[in-house]
């Protein structure tokens, strides 16, 4: 059950149970009043019998109690009866006039035509000049008197006032009805605050306690409530922040290994090419390159041991930036198979003084639009082509390209026929600084960053990138890329058949 719901119902509850107590306690007053059960509205009766009139409305009817006891034929004048009747209806209350048993006078506030049937008899010893009466549903109270005009006929005036059975008695009983009903609201809040601490407060607690073993560090400590409220929405919405912190710090932790892993790589490959260098011009200094052709030889090697510094330098410089997203993308829609044309054809001669044949294996027919930034691209396909080029140690060596194509994307795929990767390797080919045991030496080399570079590229352009290879048989690496969508949203159709 919702907060919400619990909320309403505990509202809902205390407004009825409010509502309850005020009428069984106006109920129990009636009683106490009146000690009849069966009548509640004669407790109203015998409240009006002794009060029937507001101050106002007494002190008119004694001014025509004085007249019907001094000057009685004055309260047959017309003139003098409007007069008075004007005055009890702003009080909201009517003149009645009667001589034996006519009408002298009837006030047209009660618009009663069977209003002089239902007052009492004539009582000329005026016992009882104040009571109630009824007119159907409608319920009056009155001050009456009795008297004898000056010709000895009998007369009576009223002052009647219509009241709510209700309306005054609620006014009288306010102060301790509005007693009670704090009391019951101080009670019930009393009650719903028990319940809301024992369902809502209590949880926020433990929740706030979970969030400071949370600041203190804790983090593997788990809270589970087991509550289908918005508490239990909110705990775990809070389980999943705190799964998400632990596997931040616990990333955070293999990343500082991965840095100390990165530089502990970075000063082993660095210090190789320099301890080169340095042995070379130690050479030429202590004059063993005595010749110009030696003096030559030390020279060159130390260009290329350079060379391979500054590379090395320069893929780690890119890595770095490409790791920290620095990178921008410049991506456009081009065709995919006339890149690979000038990307085989540039390495073509290089291949070829290595005894090495780069050709097409599946080739479409027609142009495959792709979406990508073919400057960084080329540093994928050109790094697979030359990572080929490396491990082949097959009589007849090859390489093949071929793309495949479908609605959303295209797979390229460069596969030699080298010496293969071991499937123990194949999962960590694209880490950085990963090389393959049988790599590791002079005469391949690698700064073991290529891979890695190649993934964050294809990564980049929202493709995946992957190796399969066999021992003894070769390698095939593979990378796609995004078909560009026309206006419909469609990928461009185009037709990706292959020419063997």
């Amino acid at each position: 059950m919702s907060i919400r719901i619990k909320l309403l119902l505990s509202y809902t509850g205390m407004l009825i149970v409010s509502l309850l107590v005020v009428a069984l306690t106006a109920g129990l007053f009636a009683i106490t009043a009146t000690g009849d059960i069966r009548s509640f509205r004669d407790f109203y009766k015998v409240h009006y019998q002794l009060n029937p009139l507001t101050e106002q409305e007494e002190s008119i009817f004694l001014e025509l109690k004085y007249l019907a006891k001094n000057e009685p034929d004055r309260l047959e004048d017309g003139k003098l009866l409007e007069e008075y009747d004007f005055k009890l209806k702003t009080v909201r209350a009517g003149l009645y006039v009667r001589r034996e048993s006519n009408q002298v006078f009837e006030s047209r506030t009660f618009n009663q035509p069977e209003l002089e049937h239902y007052l009492p008899a004539y009582d000329l010893d005026n016992n009882q000049i104040r009571n109630t009466f009824n007119i159907g549903e409608r319920f009056y109270a009155y001050a009456k008197f009795d008297f004898r005009f000056s010709d000895g006929a009998k007369g009576g005036v009223f002052v009647i006032r219509e009241r709510s059975p209700f309306g005054e008695v609620v006014r009288k009983l306010l102060p301790v009805l509005f007693i009670l009903l704090v009391a019951v609201i101080v009670a019930a809040n009393l009650l719903l605050y028990r319940w809301i601490t024992r369902s809502v407060v209590k949880p926020l607690e433990l929740l706030r306690g979970s969030a400071e073993r949370i600041k203190e560090g804790q983090l593997r400590h788990s809270l589970d409530l087991r509550s289908k409220d918005e508490i239990g929405q909110l705990n775990e919405t809070f389980e999943n922040m705190r799964k998400r912190l632990l596997e931040s710090v616990e990333l955070r932790l293999r990343d500082e290994e991965s840095r100390k892993e990165l530089i502990s790589n970075i000063s082993h490959d660095l210090r190789t090419p320099i301890t080169n260098i340095k042995g070379y011009i130690e050479g030429i200094r202590d004059g063993v390159a005595d010749t110009p052709e030696k003096m030559d030889k030390y020279v060159n090697i130390i260009y290329s041991k350079a060379n391979d510094l500054d590379k090395l330098v320069d893929e780690l410089f890119l890595y770095s930036k490409l790791d920290l997203n620095q990178v921008p993308f410049q991506f456009e829609h081009a065709d995919i198979v006339g890149f690979l044309d000038d990307c085989i054809d540039e390495q073509r001669y290089v291949a070829k003084e290595k005894g090495i044949e780069l050709e097409w294996d599946e080739r479409p027919k027609s142009a495959v639009p792709v979406v990508a930034d073919f400057e960084k691209l080329k540093r994928v396909v050109l790094n697979m082509i030359g990572n080929a080029q490396k491990f082949t140690d097959k009589p007849y060596k090859t390489i093949r390209v071929s793309v495949r194509g479908d609605s959303n994307q295209v797979t390229v795929e460069i596969r030699d026929n080298g010496i293969g990767i071991s499937p123990e390797d194949i999962p960590h080919i694209f880490d950085r600084f990963y090389r393959a045991e049988r790599s590791r030496n002079s005469s391949t080399g690698g700064s073991g960053l290529g891979l890695a570079i190649a993934r964050q590229i294809v990564e980049g352009h929202g493709g995946s990138i992957w190796a399969s290879s066999e021992q003894g048989v070769g390698t095939s690496f593979y990378f796609t890329l995004k078909r560009p969508t026309n206006k419909e949203g469609a990928a461009v159709d185009d037709d990706t058949h292959s020419d063997h």
